[in-house]
């Protein structure tokens, strides 16, 4: 039913357009909805159990969250339309391998990997983080000069705020930055 897509599709998108890093820890099976929840993550961990999919096609259905247009941007046309048509499984590791996850620990560490990761990025000014996943995310399908202005327009935002001013000043003073999030 195209309700139920529609209102999946923009869950998805509103994840990926937060303006805040969303990390996926996936621990076990990512298969069809699972896997394009995944897809629409900033960031993917995956343990070494962790399994991928996107089945759909299996049912005679078709992916409809998002998946047959994250995953191509992600892992590539030629390798994203195989997993798609033959609607198979692939392993943490081959998932690391075409760039499906950005790395891949084992199972206990999973949670404390993902937590280290996501404070790294949240300990950086709001601001800044929400340009540049406005940016990334905005630029994929515009040229790339019409990206490149795009990205510009978000740093002259930026780079008025406080926090640019601050994280300027700390770098010149060497000392660390006390990011107010203005």
């Amino acid at each position: 039913e195209t309700g139920v897509c529609e209102r999946g599709r923009r869950l998805l998108d509103r994840i990926e357009w937060l303006g805040k890093p969303v990390l996926a820890a996936v621990n076990g099976y990512a298969l069809g909805t699972g896997c394009e929840l995944a897809l629409a993550c900033h960031v993917r961990l995956a343990s070494d159990n962790a399994v991928f999919g996107l089945p759909a096609i299996k049912l005679g259905l078709v992916c409809c969250h998002g998946g047959t247009q994250r995953l191509p941007r992600l892992v590539g046309r030629g390798r994203a339309l195989e997993l798609l048509l033959t609607g198979e499984r692939i392993d943490a590791t081959e998932a690391l391998r075409i760039g499906l996850v950005n790395k891949v620990v084992f199972r206990e560490r999973l949670l404390g990997e993902a937590e280290s990761l996501l404070r790294r990025m949240i300990g950086n000014p709001a601001l800044a983080l929400r340009a540049t996943l406005e940016a990334v995310n905005g630029g994929l399908d515009r040229p790339l000069s019409e990206a490149q202005e795009g990205e510009a327009a978000l740093s002259a935002e930026v780079l008025a705020s406080e926090d640019a001013r601050e994280g300027l000043r700390a770098f010149l003073e060497k000392r660390p930055a006390r990011f107010t999030n203005r």
